[in-house]
């Protein structure tokens, strides 16, 4: 068996893809997951497994990441709350900050490496298109709580260039845009696309926050996973923040317009728009979202391979085959 990799937030979407992926490639595997998100379904294929083991825990709980972290040659630090857009603004925070540091802790005092899933969400309102990795950080107000998930992955990108420049801990920052796929969470969790595929099968209205011309690049899960373990295993990357998703573009109207097309032919898509001034709160959105991804080609020899299309239709077949959740759990 190869070297031992711990992975946080095994049991979520991009962990479980992850895990399959490291096993394959002849990688212990430790996961950890509190399964607040993450699902042991995720993990059946890999859960009796040689060389996996699956640590129900959470990432605040700097005791057990050092138990489990203990002899580990690398970590992938996933587990993350995510956008609050109905809430748990706080704990998003909570999670994210003092998880992050306790994964850095850890592997200070064992002398692993760190990748780090951060987010294209911190790029925020700049306007600058595509993103690179050099572009300054635009947050909305703090009063706008959707904020909190980006600055708080902000938090983490300081945390690790400081533990790696402070204490020589060799940390990769990735910024994902938009992974989807098999095992998505179907909630607004999973993104619009899990929505959206979900209404469709029920023949629902899409929910379009907005105008739905805000446009979004998405990345399916292989791609994403593959940019990920070349990451881990490149020393090139380390003390590196590296853009990794799809430069596919498209408006969120437009992708829900495809989602139905796939889904229900030629028939009308039927469409909610539901006004920012619904959600709790004040609540802004970015208008435009791609990478700039020449980083990861350069560093990472990393080439996203699936089409928007192809991975939909992937998605697509999963999703048909397991229960829709009503749109209120959404």
């Amino acid at each position: 068996m190869g070297k031992k990799i711990l992975i946080t937030g095994a049991a979520g979407f991009i962990g479980s893809h992850l895990t399959e992926r490291l096993l394959e490639h002849g990688y212990a595997v430790v996961g950890l997951d509190n399964l607040s998100y993450g699902f042991l379904q995720n993990l059946s294929s890999v859960l009796n497994r040689p060389g996996f083991e699956f640590i129900q825990g959470d990432i605040r709980d700097l005791d057990l990441l050092r138990k489990i972290g203990r002899g580990a040659d690398g970590m992938v630090h996933l587990a993350a709350y995510k956008i609050p857009r109905y809430g748990n603004a706080l704990e998003t925070l909570d999670v994210n900050a003092k998880g992050t540091e306790n994964v850095l802790i850890v592997a200070q005092e064992t002398g692993c490496k760190v990748v780090f899933a951060s987010t294209s969400d911190v790029y925020g309102k700049n306007p600058n298109l595509p993103f690179s990795e050099g572009n300054d950080l635009y947050m909305g107000a703090p009063v706008v709580r959707r904020w909190s998930y980006a600055v708080s992955k902000i938090l983490g990108e300081h945390l690790c260039f400081l533990y790696h420049q402070e204490h020589g801990v060799p940390v990769t920052i990735l910024r994902y845009f938009g992974s989807y796929g098999p095992r998505q969470n179907l909630t607004w969790w999973g993104g619009p696309q899990s929505i959206f595929i979900g209404c469709a099968l029920r023949k629902e209205p899409m929910p379009i926050h907005g105008d739905g011309l805000q446009t979004r690049s998405f990345s399916f899960v292989k791609d994403t996973v593959e940019g990920t373990l070349k990451a881990l295993e490149s020393e090139e990357a380390v003390g590196r923040v590296i853009n990794l998703g799809n430069t596919e573009e498209i408006a969120i109207l437009d992708l829900g317009k495809k989602i139905w097309r796939l889904i229900r032919g030629p028939e009308a898509p039927r469409i909610d728009y539901i006004p920012y001034r619904q959600f709790p709160g004040r609540y802004e959105d970015v208008r435009r979202r791609i990478p700039d991804i020449r980083l990861a080609r350069e560093i990472l020899r990393f080439v996203p391979r699936t089409s928007l299309e192809e991975g939909l239709l992937r998605t697509i077949e999963w999703q048909k085959q397991i229960p829709q959740p009503d749109r209120e759990e959404s």
